[in-house]
């Protein structure tokens, strides 16, 4: 495979006068430019510029509103609900983040519910900007049917991603992004682009098989569940939690709004923010990194999030899949 080497601003360059160039104003282009070049700079291919011909796609059919304007909704001292307008995530993240910190500073736990907007790239922003305020986040969202429930061989889940993040002050918090599914949808796409063997268990034919060939995974079939009816299990409450009490799309129904343009679906997200200040009281990080510490100790143990965190130390040029950037070259005319 053949790359191209680009910097963190070059590749924010090339997803914002993409995104501008093709409907965007400027706040929504910036906020989802952002997105994708530090999913980029932190090794997240997956949901880099991989994504940026689905969101082209969809603020070309009409799907999408480029420009956005979130409006909010303050349901209870602790709860705020979002409207993204019909935009892309990004920018209704970016503005519900500081409402979500300051009810969660004063209440001790606060709700974001996020509807109306099309959420296409990882869930570990969301919390780790939490985090970065000294709370902890959990963040969790839904798309369309992808992934069979335990015992079936039909989809009805999403991927239905869901990420948790931890602050540990002075120093990286503790993160996991992950899907419920047994692999990643856009790691799907990927190994299908670049002729990868998918890990046994990943998913099925369109006729119900087993298959390690992940062409055959989205050429009509389905993924599985992580950790059998476990992942199943969790899949569910994520649905619940980000479509029935936020009172947004399931994935079943996502997917009979959705034209199929090749870009995200619209639904909805939860994140829950929560103080340890306010809940545990000082000491607390004291006490949770003596934990930790512990844990990263053990031999042969690694915490979610480290490379993630070592790829952002770098000064290298990220390199980028050449046909890529070539076709998002041609996305500028």
């Amino acid at each position: 495979m053949s790359t191209v080497a680009l910097t963190e601003l070059e590749i924010h360059g090339l997803a914002r006068s993409c995104l501008l160039v093709n409907g965007c104003d400027e706040a929504n282009a910036a906020a989802a430019a952002r997105t994708i070049s530090s999913a980029e700079r932190s090794g997240a291919i997956s949901h880099g510029l991989f994504r940026l011909p689905g969101y082209v796609a969809s603020l070309r059919s009409g799907k999408v509103n480029g420009h956005a304007v979130p409006r909010e909704e303050q349901l209870t001292s602790a709860a705020i609900r979002l409207d993204g307008d019909r935009g892309f995530a990004p920018l209704a993240i970016e503005y519900g983040t500081p409402l979500i910190v300051d009810a969660a500073r004063d209440s001790g736990v606060a709700v974001l519910l996020i509807r109306n907007s099309f959420h296409f790239a990882a869930l570990w922003p969301e919390v780790e900007a939490l985090a970065a305020h000294d709370l902890v986040g959990l963040a969790c969202t839904v798309h369309t049917p992808m992934v069979a429930p335990f015992g079936a061989k039909k989809a009805f889940f999403s991927t239905n991603p869901i990420a948790f993040a931890y602050p540990r002050p002075g120093r990286d918090p503790y993160v996991f992004d992950m899907a419920t599914a047994a692999k990643a949808a856009g790691d799907i796409g990927i190994a299908a682009r670049d002729d990868h063997e998918l890990p046994t268990g990943t998913g099925l034919t369109a006729d119900g098989n087993p298959t390690t060939d992940a062409k055959e995974v989205l050429d009509g079939g389905v993924i599985l569940p992580f950790g059998g009816y476990k992942g199943s299990a969790i899949a569910t409450m994520i649905e619940l939690l980000a479509a029935g009490l936020v009172g947004d799309y399931f994935s079943y129904e996502a997917v009979k709004a959705d034209n199929r343009d090749g870009g995200p679906a619209i639904g909805g997200e939860f994140i829950l923010a929560m103080s340890p200040e306010v809940l545990s009281g000082p000491g607390w990080a004291e006490h949770s990194d003596a934990f930790l510490a512990e844990l990263e100790n053990m031999p042969g143990v690694r915490l979610p999030g480290q490379r993630r965190f070592a790829a952002r130390l770098s000064d290298e040029p990220i390199h980028v899949n050449a046909e890529l950037v070539d076709t998002l070259q041609s996305m500028l005319i």
